[in-house]
């Protein structure tokens, strides 16, 4: 850097007047950056968007394709006390009989009072010595798997310890002082769950596992008779046939209980209404960024304008321009037309033609439809929509009637939509693979604008350095010419 003599012979500001000529040309500068604010205001708007429509095209229009979101079952069941069913769409239409002759239970212990010889209160510090066993010995776990562990037991042993030591061989145990009692049982239900203590009889009547007042509940096994036949299972929930069936409560008797499978068509009403739903209110969402009010007037605020503006009023001017950033945007108008386009199809199932309107599904009359609302569609008769709830409901008539015809209709609506939605997020030069947008070109933009700050932080730079040296340049001259003056001066006598 130069050397910058600033106004020591002009008796000038050079500083100050070199800055004001510099603040020109930052003013420039804080353009380009507030171009570049904008346009990641554009990369951020388009994000979000991105990922609703993927959102849409990857999981509510795939779903669609598969014959799983029109086959949904339901089973009754005629005593809900007895047991409760879960249907999976696999599980086969018709009536069955079902018999509860058994419920799991976990094996469980209640200890004997435990009492130590002097009649003091036991508590997780007693030792074992005071409950009268003052020797060394083995109480044997076996569980009901047939695995047996051996716990090493003396007089010195409290009767914490040996809680935890049944607690870290895979039991649930406890002392309760206020009773006396050790509490234990299995983690789990069924047979092979089950316990039982051995051993050191001694140990195990001081500890109070048996004899005395302690009880013990055997671990059990649930079992049905489905159909006729029995099945067993360490849990009171079984698997069968695609139902998920949970015993509650033992049948008396000879009695049974009915259970009844047929095609949920509420279930599957609502998978296409959800479908609906959602395809409209991405495409509202598109048409109302697409046809937004141009901001074209609002221009990026400048350091200075912004103090001049209080928080709410900069807030509105920056959501304006927000606002508009996507009106008129080419990928939203190709995404947008081409979902419409298969919305307004008709597809062949079995040699009839179909149509969503087939079903009483349609858009509103393009006056009766509120702006950027033109393209969604409604269901007649849905309850929850107030423009077409007091229409026949077709939809539900043609899935009570002929489901399979439904099925196939909306497969081939759902399949053709998202192979065609999904050729617009394959990559190319302007776009990653995944994205509905161009986010290459956005990202090489915002670079450009990094670049063409940069470069021009340092045009600026250099500017600044020429205002120096130029005025360094004249202080030196002026040193010159009063060196001069004063010589001249000296040589007149004056």
């Amino acid at each position: 850097m130069s050397i910058r003599l600033t106004g020591m012979n002009s008796g000038l500001d050079t500083d100050a007047m070199v800055q004001d000529l510099v603040n020109a040309y930052d003013k420039k500068k804080e353009t380009y950056k507030g171009q570049q604010k904008r346009l990641s205001w554009k990369q951020d708007a388009w994000k979000e968007l991105n990922t609703k429509v993927k959102n849409f095209v990857t999981k509510s229009l795939s779903n669609m394709r598969f014959s799983s979101a029109y086959t949904k079952k339901t089973t009754e069941v005629s005593n809900a006390s007895i047991a409760s069913v879960v249907s999976s769409d696999g599980a086969v239409n018709g009536k069955q009989t079902l018999k509860v002759t058994g419920l799991a239970q976990s094996g469980y212990l209640t200890g004997s009072e435990l009492k130590t010889t002097d009649d003091k209160k036991v508590t997780e510090g007693t030792k074992l010595s005071a409950l009268g066993y003052d020797s060394e010995g083995v109480v044997t776990l076996t569980k009901g798997n047939g695995k047996t562990i051996n716990i090493d037991v003396n007089g010195d042993m409290t009767v914490g310890q040996f809680v935890s030591t049944v607690k870290a061989a895979g039991l649930n145990a406890n002392f309760d002082a206020n009773n006396g009692r050790m509490y234990i049982s299995a983690k789990d239900t069924g047979e092979a769950n089950d316990f039982s203590f051995g051993g050191d009889a001694d140990a195990l009547n001081a500890l109070g596992l048996t004899g005395g007042t302690s009880h013990k509940e055997n671990g059990t096994n649930a079992s049905i008779v489905l159909n006729g036949v029995t099945y067993t299972n360490n849990t009171n929930t079984f698997s069968i046939n695609g139902l998920t069936i949970t015993a509650k409560e033992l049948t008396q008797g000879d009695s049974f209980v009915s259970l009844t499978t047929s095609t949920d068509y509420d279930a599957v009403y609502d998978s296409i209404k959800s479908f609906i739903k959602e395809y409209s209110s991405l495409v509202n969402e598109m048409d109302k960024l697409y046809n937004a009010d141009s901001a074209e007037s609002y221009k990026m605020l400048t350091t200075e304008e912004k103090e001049a503006m209080s928080e709410d009023e900069v807030e509105e001017w920056e959501n304006k321009i927000k606002a508009g950033l996507l009106r008129r945007d080419e990928s939203i108008s190709s995404i947008t037309s081409t979902l419409r386009n298969s919305m307004l199809q008709t597809y062949n199932v079995d040699g009839t033609t179909y149509s969503l309107s087939s079903f009483g599904i349609n858009t509103l009359s393009y006056f009766l439809a509120a702006d950027n609302e033109k393209n969604a569609y409604h269901i007649d008769g849905d309850p929850d929509d107030p423009d077409t709830s007091g229409e026949p409901d077709k939809l539900r008539a043609a899935i009570a009637s002929n489901p399979e015809t439904v099925m196939k209709f909306f497969q081939g609506l759902a399949n053709d939509m998202y192979q065609k939605a999904s050729k617009l997020s394959t990559s190319n030069n302007y776009r990653s693979y995944g994205n509905y947008y161009e986010d290459k070109k956005l990202k090489n933009e915002y670079d450009e604008w990094t670049k063409k700050i940069t470069d021009y932080e340092a045009y600026v730079a250099k500017v600044e350095d020429k205002y120096y040296k130029q005025f360094t340049a004249m202080e030196k001259a002026m040193g010159t010419i009063q060196s001069q003056q004063n010589y001249i001066t000296q040589m007149m006598g004056m």
